[in-house]
């Protein structure tokens, strides 16, 4: 069980950006860390991840060129910089974590839900039009 806490969640105009960041508890090398979110009445939906082995990164449509995913591997630390904010990306963001594993996956199953094994408790995001 690994720990991962989210941060910087909050309240913004319609394009403006915010940073989130998650702490995790360990470190690892060879896994994925996903970033997702959850609207009320929705399903939880994949936004990036990146593999921490070779900084790969995988986007989903309706965020590409607007958010970024990164890493400080230094601290262990995951972030999520978003750009031009819509009323739509608003939601419960989360991070999560998967097992080491040792080879590179197609990007659209990084940002299935049920990749991952361990998530944060969330950071909420409202973007008001």
């Amino acid at each position: 069980q690994v720990d991962l806490v989210e941060s910087g969640g909050g309240s913004v105009q319609a394009g403006g950006s915010l940073r989130l960041s998650c702490g995790a508890s360990v470190g690892g090398s060879h896994v994925y860390m996903g970033w997702f979110r959850q609207a009320p009445g929705k399903e939880r939906e994949g936004v990036a991840s990146l593999y921490t082995f070779d900084g790969v990164t995988c986007y989903a449509d309706y965020v590409k060129g607007r958010f970024t995913i990164s890493r400080d591997a230094t601290q262990n630390t995951v972030f999520l910089h978003m750009n031009n904010l819509k009323p739509e990306d608003a939601g419960r963001y989360y991070c999560a974590r998967d097992a080491p594993r040792y080879s590179r996956l197609p990007c659209q199953n990084t940002l299935m839900p049920s990749f991952y094994d361990d998530w944060g408790q969330g950071t909420q995001v409202t973007v008001s039009s």
